[in-house]
């Protein structure tokens, strides 16, 4: 059994991430999923939150917005359609967000689909805020 994984992580726009990790924690469509090396092969959906890994003794922390993740022979790949890292996240923006978002739901009826966008707009907000909070 491998001591690491490694993990890949691309978006549509660039590859984010290359690195040999010790685990990983990811936000499964259906609740979070656990990685170590060794993990049985998986191909699973992810929701919008936040994907966080350790490497050596420290914790890094990534927001991402839908996506996949697939383990397989101890590579972990996740194609995403947006991540930042928590050193990347611009603060401001992202409660500018959550701002407008807000305010957009506050106006719009519940059955406007524009309400459903708005919603998903202030979950990833919600989430960037989160994730730049924290270290890594």
């Amino acid at each position: 059994m491998a001591e690491k994984l490694k993990l890949e992580m691309v978006t549509p726009y660039k590859r984010l991430l290359s690195e040999e990790v010790d685990e990983l924690t990811a936000p499964g469509f259906v609740g979070e999923l656990g990685i170590l090396p060794g993990h049985t092969p998986l191909l699973t959906t992810l929701r919008v939150g936040e994907l966080s890994y350790k490497k050596d003794s420290e914790q890094f922390h990534v927001a991402v917005n839908w996506g996949y993740l697939e383990v397989e022979d101890d590579t972990v790949t996740v194609l995403v359609d947006t991540a930042e890292k928590s050193d990347e996240i611009d603060l401001a923006r992202a409660k500018a967000a959550m701002d407008r978002a807000e305010d957009a739901l506050k106006a719009l009826p519940q059955e406007d689909k524009k309400y459903r966008i708005m919603e998903a707009a202030l979950q990833r907000a919600l989430i960037r805020i989160q994730v730049a909070g924290k270290k890594g």
